[in-house]
């Protein structure tokens, strides 16, 4: 049997775990807002037309912070479009799904559903289409109390306290050809710079997050973050980074160390920004937030779903309703370890996306809503993981892959809170189980322990309309205390989390 160590020592630390790291985000893509968090003909929706079924699965998922409305979407939208009565509100052809957008959920009904669902509102604003004037003419609506003809608009179409968004991206994904707007790192980062000041100017309390590049493999990746940063340094707080992973090939090996490759785009933004801070002698650092990270088949949204023709723009059809394996939980849970390893300059991140669109949480349109496979991971580290993070020492058995070399069969994370340790840990192997084993003794003494883990014998299994508690998580009983030393057995291809007081 295969070994692995891991030594926890709370002298060593990367730094206190936000609440922002379990975010979420929810586009007007898709049947995610509609069919997915409203359906008002639904059995269980509620008097605003949301499903209950649906609020109680985000609230067990433990999403703190949503970002919305886009995504891609948000490059076109025009945002007075989803306020005011909705019988007078415009229906939109949009052109980054190929779809129409009644707009019957808007800014309003967001905000109410996001009281439901106890988390905290982070708006993105558009400058694909528009500017600075509409960025601004946004935040005086959401946050100023009152007394402005655009405040005094939020109040009479409904909300009289102001919304108070602390969270703001300016824009999405606007290296990206696809993107509405596309512009030069140059021209970007002018742009968000004029704006960031310009918010500024309005509400000096907001949080401005900067567009990153959409992906660590396009090719003026590095060298966009810097050109950004140059202009933007002193206006923003954080950075983004988006980053999507797929089994490609049948190469399960490489799949399972998607990890490594997060590890390495956020190290690698972190070194591009704490150059510019050097270059620039500034005293602040930029933080990144990771807003948007899932496991996502695209390939098959190019094959089959994407929509085409002028004379087709449906609404709410079925997009990106990816179908989420085991192997694909395990992969997730292990992102969730990298964001965890580095907590202290990842302190957002949101999981691309809620409900139905790359989702944990999965409707069908008058009938149940289900977890999907990648719910289970993202739940018990939202539930177990707080406090600090702590630097893992791990020694690990190794295997080779054909994307990243040599990899560790074992990843790891750490959180400790007061009397609690969380520990957080994958097996990549497909063959073999690996006997972990804990050394706690600068911990303190184990009172007791307890695991549960997510693995199945079928790598492929998943749930499903049909089936949906076929995958799920089970008590690891192997989990044995001695003293200051635990150990536990890792099934192949599984994710763990270990609970040590």
């Amino acid at each position: 049997m295969r070994t692995a160590h891991l030594t926890l020592d709370p002298h060593f630390t990367v730094g206190a775990v936000n609440r922002r790291l379990f975010g979420s985000f929810v586009e007007h893509l898709g049947r995610c807002v509609y069919d997915g968090i409203y359906e008002p003909g639904h059995p269980t929706a509620d008097a605003d037309g949301f499903r209950e079924d649906v609020i109680d699965l985000v609230r067990e998922l433990g999403v703190s912070t949503i970002r919305y409305p886009g995504g891609n979407f948000v490059s076109g939208f025009k945002w007075e479009d989803s306020v005011g009565p909705r019988t007078e509100r415009p229906r939109r052809l949009d052109l980054a799904w190929h779809s129409t957008e009644t707009n019957e959920v808007g800014l309003h009904e967001f905000a109410t559903w996001l009281g439901k669902v106890d988390s905290e509102l982070m708006l993105a604003v558009n400058l694909g289409t528009r500017g600075v004037q509409e960025a601004l003419d946004l935040l005086e609506y959401s946050n100023v109390g009152g007394g402005t003809t655009l405040s005094e608009q939020r109040a009479t179409n409904g909300t009289r306290d102001a919304f108070g968004v602390s969270m703001w991206c300016l824009g999405n994904e606007m290296d990206g050809p696809w993107q509405l707007g596309h512009r030069s790192a140059e021209d970007y980062g002018k742009l968000a710079s004029q704006t960031a000041k310009a918010m500024r100017q309005l509400d000096p309390s907001v949080e401005l997050v900067v567009c990153g590049s959409s992906s660590a493999h396009m090719p003026t990746f590095g060298l966009w973050e810097r050109t950004v940063l140059e202009h933007t340094y002193e206006d923003v707080d954080y950075i983004s980074c988006h980053a999507y992973y797929e089994e490609k090939n049948g190469d399960l090996g490489s799949f399972l160390a998607s990890a490594v490759d997060m590890d390495h785009f956020i190290e690698s933004v972190v070194a591009t920004a704490d150059h510019v801070k050097a270059v620039l002698g500034s005293s602040k650092s930029i933080n990144i937030s990771f807003d948007e990270w899932n496991v996502w088949y695209i390939d098959r949204y190019h094959e089959v779903d994407k929509i085409e023709g002028l004379d087709n723009w449906p609404v709410a059809p079925r997009l990106l309703e990816d179908k989420y394996s085991v192997a694909d939980a395990v992969v997730f849970g292990s992102l969730l370890i990298s964001l965890l390893n580095h907590s202290d300059r990842v302190t957002s991140a949101s999981l691309a996306q809620l409900v139905n669109v790359i989702a944990p949480i999965m409707t069908e349109p008058g009938g149940p809503a289900w977890r999907q496979t990648t719910f289970f991971p993202f739940a018990v580290t939202s539930r177990l993981a707080g406090g600090t993070a702590l630097r893992v020492k791990l020694t690990s058995d190794t295997y080779a892959t054909d994307v990243y070399g040599t990899v560790n069969l074992v990843d790891a994370a750490a959180t400790i809170d007061g009397n609690d340790t969380s520990v957080f840990v994958v097996n990549r192997s497909q063959h073999e189980e690996i006997t972990l084993t804990i050394d706690v003794s600068a911990v303190g003494s184990v009172s007791w322990a307890t695991a549960e883990t997510l693995s199945d014998v079928d790598f492929a299994a998943a749930n499903t309309l049909e089936n949906p508690d076929r995958v799920g998580l089970s008590p690891n009983e192997s989990v044995v205390v001695e003293g200051t030393t635990v150990t536990v057995t890792l099934p192949p291809v599984s994710w763990t989390a270990i609970t040590l007081s």
